[in-house]
């Protein structure tokens, strides 16, 4: 039987096609799609073709933070926090699929996984079609109290939350966030619930802007003030890895830690290397996100961090076009765009 999928055929072109699902191997289940969030890595592959060293070379099926309904579920079968997993169980998916045996899976990394597959990173098609084979443990049931939206929320809330813990915030120390995207603008969220003092965000859209205000900063900017700032004690960087990098570590008092986030579109980022040695800086690289979906299903399911409140755009499947181009052009308004199946 076939289904529906959105498939990326070139340079910022979808083409809506018909997939022919496979039979899920042991310790798999089938999901029927509901909701996948576009990321910014989405965009790095729809303008680009690639993303870091991984090159897009033939159609491929994007979409990674996603959530849907469980269809097809072997005897047995468990999600990732160990509840039982059964047809009609709504499910968010963690879409990196790590080997469990390497070195880095076996200490506790899986995120650092060298012989991993990403669905929705080539060559592994991910969740922009109705239908998806996934690893069982891969899922995580959600609970009633948090909506279709929210479950592919919890992807980029789990970006957030390994950024945080690699920071090591504590009660009383002033951070920054460069960029409040998504992921950002629930940095915002968790420094809020960390305990920060002073949280201070820039960003040079204006909406954006007054959006980190309204969900925990305490000051925000357009751009890096010379007369105001350099006394963080820790900062996030979070928009494109480009100047953000530089911006970052201006950012920052001396001895204090640098949390990069982002993804550069060139596979390059640049920060002045006296400036960074002079303060002592550490640089922190975060990759994607370890162990994080259930404490994320905690936080969205007691009110601790909105996750619909940064949803600006919701599309159907067949407008997938106008979503990445809406959300690639940033045009006003656009914080957080969704697909609904």
């Amino acid at each position: 039987m076939t289904h529906a999928a959105a498939v990326l055929t070139g340079k910022e072109r979808f083409a809506l096609t018909e997939r022919t699902l496979s039979t899920p191997s042991t310790g798999e289940v089938v999901i029927e799609i509901r909701t996948v969030g576009v990321c910014g890595s989405d965009i790095h592959m729809f303008h680009d073709g690639r993303i870091g060293n991984i090159s897009i070379s033939e159609p491929l099926v994007l979409g990674h933070e996603f959530m849907g309904v469980v269809t097809h579920a072997p005897d047995g079968a468990r999600d990732g926090d160990g509840q039982p997993l059964r047809p009609g169980n709504r499910v968010a998916v963690e879409p990196h699929v790590a080997c469990g045996h390497c070195r880095e899976c076996r200490e506790g990394h899986p995120n650092l996984c060298t012989d991993h597959t990403f669905m929705g990173v080539f060559p592994r098609d991910g969740a922009l079609q109705q239908k998806l084979i996934v690893p069982a443990h891969n899922c995580f049931v959600l609970p009633d109290g948090i909506s279709d939206i929210g479950g592919a929320m919890l992807e980029p809330l789990g970006v957030a939350l390994h950024a945080l813990r690699l920071g090591h915030v504590t009660v009383g120390d002033r951070a920054a966030v460069v960029g409040a995207g998504p992921i950002g603008l629930l940095l915002v969220q968790l420094l809020r619930l960390a305990g920060v003092t002073a949280l201070h965000v820039i960003e040079p859209l204006a909406w954006r802007r007054e959006l980190a205000a309204t969900t925990g900063a305490t000051s925000v900017a357009a751009a890096f003030d010379t007369t105001e700032d350099s006394r963080y004690d820790v900062v996030f960087e979070a928009g494109w890895a480009d100047d953000s990098v530089q911006t970052s570590a201006l950012l920052a008092r001396p001895g204090a830690k640098v949390v990069l986030v982002g993804i550069p579109g060139d596979d390059r980022c640049t920060v002045q290397h006296s400036l960074a040695r002079r303060k002592g800086l550490s640089l922190i690289f975060s990759r994607r996100m370890a162990h994080t979906y259930p404490e994320c299903i905690a936080l969205v399911e007691r009110g601790m961090v909105d996750v619909d409140k940064l949803v600006s755009d919701v599309f159907p499947l067949d407008q997938v076009q106008r979503a990445f181009e809406r959300h690639a052009r940033y045009e006003e308004g656009v914080v957080k765009v969704m697909v609904q199946l």
